[in-house]
């Protein structure tokens, strides 16, 4: 399933994030825990290659600890400094918080030996839409003061939050890039609600979960959708959860398209688990 979703105020926001780059010394690109390597804009890495880079792998608490950890040290053997954290619970900042001080700090010796007053660091914070930049930097100021929304691309303009006098931060709308080409790259984002919901078919997406759990947690069929049959193929699947839940349409047949939201609804909001897609 190729993905086609650029809306037009995504040029804006790639302009505008070129634009900012050369007012700041860190970027922080923000991933998915769940699937850090498919939430990699090509494109936006290119634009912020000239910086120092620190991967944020954010919803810790939605992806498997053990993944997370691969992912970590695979990012850092690429040489890129690297911290998860959960911005709904705070878990990770102080990290992240260190993380930057700690690669800022050449910097800060260098202005210090040209006789030169210590600013704080200037970080700039990007990733692709929905991937929870304004959580993150709320977060981290301990108040409200980035707009968040359940829909990709809330975020509009950039925003400097200041976190306790030692860093400044810019938020930045969220940027995907024209066409995602790989089908599975591309159902794994629709999955993760990284593309508008216009971008894809649900239908689609709840199979490629169905398999995904029957690989990685299949006892979740009978625990959460009373499925005794974990080896039957999606589309029977789906149907037999539908029937389960009582998502019948008129003439008792199976009401699927409010199964596939069912299902997408609950990996979304961790209530299948801790599951990894990467």
């Amino acid at each position: 399933m190729a993905i086609n979703w650029y809306p037009g105020h995504m040029v804006k926001a790639k302009r505008e994030i070129a634009e900012n780059i050369k007012l700041v010394d860190i970027v922080l690109m923000l991933l998915d825990a769940r699937a850090p390597f498919s939430c990699r804009n090509p494109e936006l890495e290119k634009i912020i290659s000239r910086k120092k880079i620190i991967f944020i792998l954010n919803k810790m608490d939605l992806a498997s600890p053990s993944s997370t950890q691969q992912y970590q040290q695979r990012l850092q053997q690429e040489g890129y400094p690297t911290a998860a954290m959960d911005s709904s619970t705070g878990k990770g900042a102080k990290e992240v918080l260190q993380l930057i001080k700690s690669v800022y700090q050449q910097q800060a010796e260098e202005m210090l030996s040209k006789g030169r007053r210590i600013r704080s660091p200037r970080v700039m914070v990007v990733g692709v839409p929905n991937i929870g930049k304004s959580t993150f930097l709320n977060c981290l100021v301990g108040k409200k003061v980035a707009q968040t929304g359940a829909k990709p691309g809330v975020t509009r303009g950039k925003q400097w939050v200041r976190v306790r006098e030692d860093i400044e931060f810019m938020d930045t709308p969220g940027l995907m890039w024209p066409k995602v080409e790989e089908e599975e790259q591309g159902l794994k984002l629709a999955l993760l609600n990284i593309v508008g919901e216009n971008a894809y078919e649900e239908y689609e997406v709840a199979l490629y979960l169905l398999k995904t759990l029957q690989v990685k947690t299949p006892q979740i069929f009978f625990t959460r959708y009373r499925v005794e049959d974990v080896q039957l193929d999606a589309e029977t699947m789906l149907a037999e959860i539908a029937r389960n839940r009582g998502y019948l349409n008129k003439g008792g047949m199976p009401d699927i398209d409010k199964t596939c939201h069912l299902l997408l609804q609950d990996y979304r909001r961790g209530n299948l688990g801790r599951i990894s897609l990467d």
